[in-house]
């Protein structure tokens, strides 16, 4: 069994207009995503190589860029986040991932 690594990216702050109301769709909120991201370890150890290893410049504009679909509820907006991680190349590789709100 391939070894995984964790990443966690905690207190990413985006203002956006998620909320079952239209009132709360209009008006926004500031959120907070903690991201939670397993995998695999591969030769990066011995390597050191950057481009193997999970950017998390990239983890960061995902989150920013995908709150920016407003959503009617909160798990609908962590499901594309996650969903945008595992697609984005360099990032895909990810076993797990997980956003927690706050």
């Amino acid at each position: 069994m391939e070894k995984l690594y964790t990443i966690r990216l905690d207190d990413i702050y985006v203002r956006a207009f998620h909320g079952c109301s239209d009132l709360e769709q209009q008006v926004g909120n500031r959120f907070r995503v903690d991201i939670v991201i397993r995998t695999p370890l591969g030769e990066l150890p011995q390597t050191d190589d950057v481009t193997q290893a999970v950017n998390y410049l990239t983890v960061f504009e995902i989150v920013e860029r995908t709150m920016q679909r407003t959503q009617r509820t909160i798990e609908a907006a962590a499901a594309n986040i996650i969903e945008a991680i595992r697609c984005r190349g360099g990032v895909h590789r990810s076993e797990d991932s997980t956003t927690a709100w706050r």
